[in-house]
């Protein structure tokens, strides 16, 4: 009797052992992904200490040079307290969430084109007191969530073509027909490669996500000639030089900020490019301001890190405890990775200008506190044991 009894002991505390490895390694994978996360946001302020100074003095008429410095430390503080709620949410509640976030969503994209503020020829934002919020980057993550909430739901008949291609041309189409109105056909672009990834990770067909990709690809490029000003973005991308005082004017101030700033740049807090040279310097081209204060190894540093992200945050994925922890891993890991991906090819100009930020480092309001929640939500995926994780002895290698 006594034997059998140390037997189960010893099988309990071997148990016991192997949960606390699995554990550590939960653990480490969250540190791992929380570390660039972190050098993003550090690098991101002092970018924006540097590149926001010069618009800062006159939008404030010289008062305050670092008004929006300062703003970029309220979201940051938002971003973070967002992130500490998301991490203690056990990441299966956003499929319950998923659909009543999805309406909040559009119901606010509604609310912007009829009474939001209209800039540069588009509406994308509302005024909210002193805070300019930006409805569509809510809607980046509910259309993630829902979309995996979907295809999890749907597993067992994704092999049915109307069962995959309703609920998500349903979804894709109702975000994309609103960013269109707006017009904001980055926001979109971002959105669909989102969506792609969580298709791809889903138990549906290639076939299937190859039929509507291409469909979706026709579309997008019919939109895309049919625009006059997206027109020119495609053009001036091809030919910066061709106007460079017009449609070619941003992408030809981004190079020679970065040429500039050669191997090791011009020092911190030097740029010239702020002084009005390079439009927008702040928000979607700061990477051509770390470029030429940092040179080419600062902007390598930067995409090296989001390099670093997005490996971690594949692996969180494959890793997860379930289909949907798998697919609203890969598709927040998507989402922000593709934009990161779209922003700085815009800025070298090796891909057209779409007007988006870089995550976690252009001054963004809401979208920075939308992207640091996101991570909260794929460190609670990461800290979250599998069914019966302890007779997995394989993730203690991993």
């Amino acid at each position: 009797m006594t034997g059998r009894v140390g037997f189960f002991s010893r099988k309990a505390e071997k148990a016991g052992r192997e949960a606390a490895a699995l554990q550590h390694v939960r653990e480490r994978r969250s540190v791992l992904l929380m570390i660039p996360v972190a050098m993003l946001l550090i690098i991101g302020l002092g970018a924006m200490l540097s590149a926001s100074s010069v618009v800062a003095i006159r939008a404030t008429d010289g008062v305050d040079n670092l008004f929006f410095f300062k703003r970029q430390l309220m979201w940051v503080g938002l971003g973070l307290s967002a992130f500490v709620i998301t991490v203690r949410v056990p990441y299966r509640m956003w499929a319950r969430w998923a659909f009543p976030m999805f309406v909040l969503s559009t119901i606010g994209l509604v609310a912007t084109l009829l009474v939001g503020d209209a800039r540069g020829g588009a509406t994308r934002w509302i005024e909210v007191g002193p805070l300019t919020i930006q409805m569509s980057e809510f809607a980046k993550f509910a259309t993630v969530a829902l979309l995996a909430a979907a295809l999890t739901k749907k597993e067992q008949w994704l092999r049915h073509f109307p069962h995959f291609a309703y609920p998500v041309a349903a979804i894709l189409g109702t975000i994309a027909a609103l960013l269109l109105l707006q017009p904001d056909f980055g926001t979109l672009l971002i959105i669909i490669a989102a969506a792609f990834t969580v298709m791809v990770a889903s138990a549906a067909p290639l076939r299937f996500i190859a039929g509507l990709g291409f469909l979706g690809a026709a579309l997008m490029t019919a939109m895309a000639v049919a625009a006059p000003y997206r027109m020119r973005r495609l053009t001036s991308f091809v030919d910066p030089l061709a106007d460079p005082l017009g449609a070619g004017h941003q992408a030809v101030q981004s190079l020679v900020a970065l040429g500039t700033g050669g191997w090791l740049g011009v020092g911190l807090g030097a740029s010239r490019a702020r002084w009005s040279f390079l439009p927008n310097a702040h928000t979607d081209f700061i990477f051509a301001i770390i470029g030429e204060e940092t040179g080419f190894a600062g902007s390598l540093l930067v995409v090296l890190v989001f390099a670093a992200f997005a490996a971690v945050g594949v692996r969180i994925a494959l890793k997860a405890p379930d289909r949907f922890g798998r697919l609203l891993a890969v598709g927040i890991v998507g989402w922000l990775t593709f934009q990161a991906l779209v922003n700085i090819g815009g800025v070298v100009a090796v891909l057209p200008i779409t007007g988006v930020p870089l995550p976690f480092v252009s001054s963004g309001g809401n979208a920075m506190l939308v992207a640091l929640g996101a991570v909260g939500v794929l460190v609670n995926i990461a800290r979250t044991p599998a069914p019966a994780a302890a007779a997995r002895g394989s993730d203690v290698r991993s």
